[in-house]
């Protein structure tokens, strides 16, 4: 039987971690397979087989890795987040639980937690997090001002569109995200107040062009932060490394010469 070194070593080796991504995959695979009435039909009973075997690959590694890691593997958000994952995985779909089966596909998201690129990527989100919150609030001011000011020019000829506030809103969040803003929204309000223009162009370079670019570079500096520490720190191990190597060859040749 493997000591716990040996299968923490055994766990963490590359080839390791590149099954358990094609295993992710295959079942990313298998279960939008199952939305699909012509696959079941024709290969269901393989397709659900696939599925447990998958699911039964994912239990042998979580209860290897709390046996490698014991305590240690509760401190880690990774395996936390891949220990929930698998664990709705195996509640009961049935009954009151249903909705369950559904949450299935959340299994796909364990790439994350083993791909180091795409930890990095989710690692920076967090990260800008606390930075992105004063964004928010700034830009839930500027929706605040706008709708009401939105709902007082307009509500009287388009009520549909900003007859209340939260109608006034979601119309402004359509604008901000440039879904069919001009021809659907813009220009039919302009034909009636054809200033309105002095409204809504101001109002989409604040938010499209301004806030929004901000949560964006936010969060790619919190990335390259990540990255920066990332590099550091292997940088550090391996000039460790080094210098215990020097250390070793420097007591050898001290012994020697003595």
């Amino acid at each position: 039987m493997p000591t716990r070194a040996q299968l923490t070593a055994w766990l963490e080796k590359p080839q390791v971690t590149n099954f358990i991504i094609g295993v992710i995959i295959v079942n990313a695979i298998t279960l939008g397979l199952e939305t699909s009435p012509e696959a079941m039909a024709a290969a269901g009973g393989l397709i659900v087989a696939i599925d447990r075997i998958c699911l039964t690959i994912f239990v042998v590694e979580i209860i290897a890795k709390l046996i490698a890691y014991r305590g240690k593997f509760f401190r880690n958000g990774w395996n936390l987040f891949d220990f929930v994952i698998v664990g709705i995985a195996l509640l009961p779909g049935t009954g009151g639980l249903s909705v369950l089966r559904a949450l299935r596909i959340l299994r796909v998201l364990r790439v994350i937690s083993v791909a180091p690129r795409l930890r990095r990527v989710v690692e920076g989100f967090v990260t800008a997090l606390p930075g992105m919150g004063s964004v928010f609030m700034l830009m839930a001011l500027i929706f605040y001002i706008a709708a009401v000011m939105a709902t007082k020019l307009f509500a009287a000829s388009f009520p549909d569109w900003f007859g209340s506030l939260p109608l006034s809103a979601y119309s402004l969040f359509q604008i901000m995200t440039l879904e069919s803003w001009s021809m659907g929204i813009v220009r039919p309000v302009m034909e009636i107040y054809p200033y309105a223009w002095l409204f809504f162009v101001p109002f989409i370079m604040v938010t499209t062009f301004a806030v929004v670019n901000l949560l964006v570079g936010l969060i790619v500096n919190s990335m390259q932060d990540a990255h920066a520490e990332e590099s550091n720190a292997a940088t550090d191990s391996y000039r460790d490394e080094v210098m215990k190597r020097l250390d070793a060859i420097e007591a050898k040749l001290d012994a020697r010469d003595g």
